[in-house]
């Protein structure tokens, strides 16, 4: 027996609440994630801070920041439910701008530094603070005292 694709149903009326819709367009995995996203305001709709109650229609511009990137996505379908990737990826188109600043980013991470490397010095070890007390003779931590005239 095949499992046929039924088309998913798309929303009748006019707009939809932001925070569903990026749901159902697979940015994030729960509706609340979504709200909680944009309540720390990352995400701005039209050029404005959005809130997760906002009527979102075709067409706007949708700019999202996810850790250090941001995105341009402009709404292009809107959907009631949440479908396949595939399905949910024609619900929106990333602007050209925005995947050239996306390569760009993740080529400058490829090639930065790793920061561990710029550690010069750690934490000493037990031969190492067994060998700074033999060579500074009676080296402590701390001292509470005030005699050291």
């Amino acid at each position: 027996m095949t499992k046929s694709t039924k088309n998913l149903p798309v929303a009748t009326v006019a707009g939809m609440r932001l925070d569903k819709w990026l749901w159902a367009a697979r940015f994030y995995k729960t509706r609340s994630l979504a709200t909680e996203e944009i309540d720390k305001g990352r995400i701005d709709v039209n050029a404005q801070q959005a809130k997760p109650s906002r009527d979102l229609r075709i067409g706007d511009t949708v700019v999202m920041r996810q850790g250090p990137v941001r995105r341009t996505i402009v709404v292009m379908d809107l959907s009631m439910v949440r479908g396949p990737a595939t399905q949910a990826q024609a619900l929106y188109e990333e602007t050209a701008e925005s995947l050239e600043e996306r390569t760009r980013a993740a080529e400058a991470r490829r090639l930065a530094a790793e920061p561990a490397l710029s550690i010069e010095q750690g934490r000493p070890t037990k031969r190492d603070r067994r060998d700074i007390e033999r060579t500074q003779h009676g080296w402590q931590r701390w001292s509470a005292s005030v005699d050291d005239s």
